[in-house]
């Protein structure tokens, strides 16, 4: 007799492979769900190997579209950043795969939900938190939280070798021991020798990036285009021009990973108090993200900018890689991105280079924030020179008042 029918997040990676079986034996039906998020993944291969080992059912949703339209444009826009280094590639995927996993177990008739996330990691908190606003009654089922299974999978060499022992296919190995996940804007690494911060990461880890000591000796050039704060335009040096969201982002992705750009090595805080290290490839977010700041400069009024950065950058940077994208103050922070992208029309220039993108000239046809004549050293018209000895005087009051304390107190300024 069954115990129900659970959709499991199934990627036909170590963990979730080893988690389907275990399901099995556990008594549940399984039926084996898979988010299309962009990530280079032989679909066919999961399939069989999901029947294989005894899911019901394997279903594929395709996300690509929602993915990039729907969070990695607006996180583009806001320039989401987490910890001054993390472009949050994996965080980002979280509320679009939650959502169709959800959409999926409706579908199907699924009770509960289930997932390989750790128990010491953030995506358990950003699947469920998601799930359960998605879907407040369902049941969500996470086994490395359970004694039952992380006792009997004591770690990655136990996962290897009940693999081993249910000829079940996967592509880590005790060569390779790090765990990967990628999406369409990155993929991370974890575990295994990486968990020693001092470990440099060998250069066969690295997947989607050239190493930028072996990328072109020569710059790859490109212009990129921004509508309110979106990129609607990429076009390439041999003039070709990419306009539909999907391919513009994917280009982008093939013109970083060519030139070496998107790679960071960092110890980060995750949600739940740990710290953890982390590697990414983060390649065409990396570069849409380089030139859309650069555009800010020219089309963002000073004083909206620094409230945006000041304000709803890190907090929904902070939001989103805590998993709670969708909440009150998820949907309140996201309404508060667009005001301040409808002025960021225009084209920056640039080029890729081992490693990094370079932002070689910028213009917009609609925004004259910027007044060539006003800034000049060479002209005397707009604003004129002596008019900033008043705002110098006014600015000086309360620092003069400061000056005085010092010296009445018989102290001196200093370095």
């Amino acid at each position: 007799m069954s115990k129900g029918k659970v959709c499991l997040a199934y990627s036909g990676g170590l963990d979730t492979s080893i988690i389907l079986a275990w399901l099995l034996e556990q008594g549940y039906e399984v039926v084996a769900f898979l988010a299309n998020i962009g990530q280079e993944e032989d679909f066919e291969a999961a399939r069989e190997k999901a029947l294989k080992i005894g899911a019901t059912k394997f279903i594929v949703s395709d996300v690509r579209k929602e993915f990039v339209e729907e969070v990695l444009f607006p996180a583009v826009q806001v320039n989401a950043i987490y910890e001054n280094v993390y472009l949050l590639g994996t965080s980002l995927a979280r509320p679009v795969i939650a959502k169709a996993q959800i959409e999926v177990a409706e579908q199907e008739g699924c009770f509960a939900v289930a997932h390989g996330c750790t128990g010491k990691g953030n995506d358990q908190v950003r699947f469920e938190l998601s799930f359960y606003a998605l879907k407040p009654d369902v049941v969500c089922i996470a086994p490395w939280r359970d004694p039952e299974f992380f006792e009997r999978f004591a770690g990655r060499n136990d996962l290897l070798n009940y693999a081993a022992e249910k000829d079940i296919p996967v592509a880590q190995t005790k060569a390779k021991p790090w765990s990967t996940d990628e999406n369409m804007a990155h993929i991370s690494f974890e575990a295994g020798i990486l968990e020693d911060p001092n470990t440099t990461p060998p250069k066969d880890m690295w997947k989607l990036t050239v190493d930028p000591e072996d990328a072109p000796d020569k710059p790859e050039f490109f212009d990129v285009h921004f509508e309110k704060g979106k990129p609607v335009k990429l076009v390439l040096e041999n003039k070709t021009e990419v306009t539909d969201p999907v391919e513009i982002f994917l280009t982008a992705n093939a013109i970083a990973r060519r030139n070496g750009v998107g790679r960071i090595d960092i110890v980060e805080n995750r949600f739940i108090g740990i710290k953890s290290r982390g590697c990414y490839e983060t390649p065409g977010l990396t570069l849409l993200r380089t030139t859309h700041i650069d555009l800010e400069g020219l089309t963002v009024d000073r004083e909206v900018r620094s409230i945006r950065d000041t304000f709803v950058t890190p907090t929904y940077s902070k939001l989103l890689y805590n998993g709670l994208y969708f909440t009150p103050e998820g949907e309140y922070v996201r309404t508060m991105i667009q005001p301040s992208q409808n002025t960021v029309n225009g084209v920056v220039r640039a080029k890729a280079y081992k490693g990094n993108v370079y932002n070689l000239g910028r213009y917009s046809e609609t925004e004259k924030l910027y007044d060539a004549t006003e800034s000049s050293m060479d002209e005397l018209t707009g604003f004129h020179p002596q008019e900033a000895g008043g705002f110098i005087t006014t600015q000086a009051i309360r620092i003069k008042k400061y000056g005085e304390s010092v010296r009445e107190k018989g102290k001196f300024l200093g370095l």
